[in-house]
């Protein structure tokens, strides 16, 4: 096993020895947000027309629990070893700046997936779902998962301590997660928010995955891609950089 294979295996089973931590919340917090939100608003919101508001909400809530997840498997793997000392021996070793990042953001990735897929599935024995598109939601929960993992690790190499990571986490990820339109469809919103709506870049992302459901969304999926796609440029981008300067981590 080469060291990008053991650096992959080693951050699965980092999150997977605690998988009623990594695995089984998210899905029951995500759980109760569909048991709140549809006993709520279920006969009084309705959306693209014909699509019941409990299925609309799968498929963002299934989208939050994706990026939350890789970022919080990137970030806190990163501020874990900072703390500890022991990230002197990640860069000590034979692995380059690409292999890390694929390490780290390749193990991100699948928890966020597996996470996201959980949830579907236990989605589905409350709520009949179909799947339009799968092709496309695949597409973009691969891409939120690795943007999000990338920007993980931006997270994980600026925070010096548990406390930065927190307030990264509390003032970026969970409002742009919440204001990306899980919980509702920008069109519903007034002029001003709608538009500030498409600022979020976590926002194509549940729009896009959600029309690899319902083959309707908010935005064309062209443009949601496009967002996409550059939002792992951005985030994947910056973090290769860093870890190639040794930003953060060498001091």
């Amino acid at each position: 096993m080469n060291a990008l294979q053991t650096l992959f295996v080693k951050e699965l089973l980092r999150f997977w020895k605690v998988s009623l931590q990594t695995l089984a919340a998210p899905v029951l917090t995500s759980m109760l947000y569909l048991l709140i939100f549809s006993h709520a608003l279920a006969g009084h919101v309705q959306v693209y027309g014909t699509v019941p508001y409990t299925s609309f909400l799968i498929p963002g809530l299934a989208m939050m629990t994706v990026l939350q997840n890789a970022f919080a498997n990137t970030s806190s793997s990163l501020i874990q070893s900072k703390i500890t000392g022991n990230i002197v021996f990640m860069l000590l070793s034979p692995l380059r700046p690409w292999e890390l990042l694929a390490g780290y953001v390749g193990a991100a990735a699948v928890r966020g997936l597996a996470v996201g897929a959980v949830l579907l599935v236990a989605a589905l024995a409350f709520v009949p779902l179909s799947c339009a598109h799968p092709l496309w939601a695949f597409v973009f929960g691969m891409l939120g998962a690795t943007m999000l993992g990338g920007l993980g690790m931006v997270a994980g190499i600026w925070s010096e301590k548990f406390d930065h990571l927190a307030a990264f986490q509390n003032f970026l990820i969970v409002p742009a997660t919440f204001l990306a339109g899980v919980f509702y469809s920008v069109h519903g919103l007034p002029p001003f928010w709608m538009a500030v709506s498409r600022l979020n870049p976590f926002f194509y992302l549940v729009d896009g995955f959600r029309y690899g459901f319902f083959g309707v969304s908010d935005v064309p999926p062209a443009t949601s891609l496009l967002a996409a796609l550059l939002g792992n440029v951005a985030c994947i981008g910056l973090a290769w950089v860093w870890l190639r300067r040794g930003y953060k981590l060498r001091t």
